[in-house]
């Protein structure tokens, strides 16, 4: 049975039964400031960039270790870059890590160590887009700037009963968000609705009955609330090839390499590769790309691993050596000392791999 037609409540309306909702069911999150309390803009910017593609109970841990580490914004700012992306190791994306280095750094640079309160001068910063520079301008600095995430455009949806299916709907949820974001309390009309979101109008089986919104919501009524926001249907993910080397001198001592610091996995540790490409190598031309020519063997089975937009599959080849004849820009680790470099996961795949079918001496 549907529900009758839901009243057309003010924006104002609206974000008063938000605003009481969350003053009586806020989350304590390590980053949040208490009730009367003056948000941090450094808590806040670290939360945030951590938060991007991240979920809440991991990122808890990861921020206490951080803030530990690096209390201040300063104190990050002088970090080593490998130091910060060690730190950063699961939980992945690891353009966040360098470009919260390097934000650090402009901060301090350019901005006297504050951070700037306006969206413009944000969004100019390392690694700081549009949803990142108002959730600051909003949560640190009390400016009326619209914050959309994921929670808030499945609320907005929801709401509104916006069929579009996303991506494309994103455009008209944001100006649905822009349209109700107060003047009063921005900040905390912002992280209250992230909340609703993530507490309340879930994926699933959304709580309908403790919604501060559930008289006005468009979707409930017409029954469509879990079914919302629609999506479109995801192309799958297409496969890439290369092939890892395992070279490992008399002393146990693996070769390790730094990739470029841009691009994908820019900046990090790896086993020395081939280039990623559609097409599968054969070892035998694989071999052009090895550290250095031996009679390269290749291990048994595949490795596959996914990012965001492809997958990739992997073989392992595995030499010794006695590693006099490289020409140096290399790392000679052994096995036991590779945590103390910030290995990606997919090289932490690899590894496994290798000292699964080829254990050192």
């Amino acid at each position: 049975m549907l529900e009758p037609k839901p009243k057309p409540d003010s924006p104002a309306r609206l974000a008063r039964l938000l605003l009481d909702w969350y003053d009586r069911h806020r989350r304590r999150l390590p980053w949040r400031a208490e009730p009367g309390e003056a948000p941090d803009p450094y808590r806040v910017w670290l939360s945030e960039i951590m938060l991007q593609q991240t979920t809440v109970p991991v990122v808890a841990g990861y921020f206490r270790r951080f803030l530990e580490r690096w209390p201040t914004l300063e104190a990050l700012a002088a970090a080593e870059l490998d130091e910060v992306l060690h730190a950063w190791q699961g939980l992945g994306y690891y353009a966040r890590a360098r470009n919260l280095h390097a934000c650090a750094r402009a901060v301090l640079a350019d901005h006297g160590g504050r951070f700037p309160a306006d969206e413009k001068a944000l969004k100019a910063l390392p690694g700081i887009g549009r949803y990142t520079a108002a959730a600051i301008a909003a949560i640190a600095y009390g400016r009326p700037a619209t914050v959309v995430d994921g929670n808030v455009e499945r609320v907005m949806a929801r709401l509104r009963a916006v069929e579009t299916p996303l991506p494309a709907a994103k455009p008209a949820l944001h100006a649905l968000a822009a349209a109700l974001t107060p003047r009063t309390r921005p900040g905390d009309y912002a992280q209250a609705l992230m909340d609703l979101g993530a507490t309340v109008c879930t994926p699933r089986k959304p709580g309908c009955l403790a919604c501060p919104w559930q008289g006005a919501c468009e979707g409930r009524a017409r029954g469509l609330a879990e079914s919302l926001p629609r999506r479109a249907r995801k192309r799958p993910r297409p496969l890439r090839h290369g092939v890892a080397f395992w070279l490992m001198r008399a002393d146990g001592a693996v070769l390790l390499r730094r990739r470029p610091e841009e691009g994908l996995l820019g900046g990090m540790i790896e086993l020395p590769s081939t280039p990623w490409r559609a097409e599968p190598w054969a070892l035998a031309e694989a071999e052009a790309h090895a550290p250095e020519p031996r009679p390269w063997q290749a291990l048994p089975e595949p490795v596959r691993h996914g990012f965001t937009h492809f997958e990739i599959e992997f073989l392992v080849a595995a030499a010794e050596t006695d590693g006099e004849g490289l020409d140096g820009g290399g790392i000679w680790c052994p096995p036991a000392r590779f945590s103390e470099h910030a290995l990606p996961a997919l090289t932490r795949k690899l590894v496994r791999h290798a000292a699964r079918h080829r254990p050192g001496p």
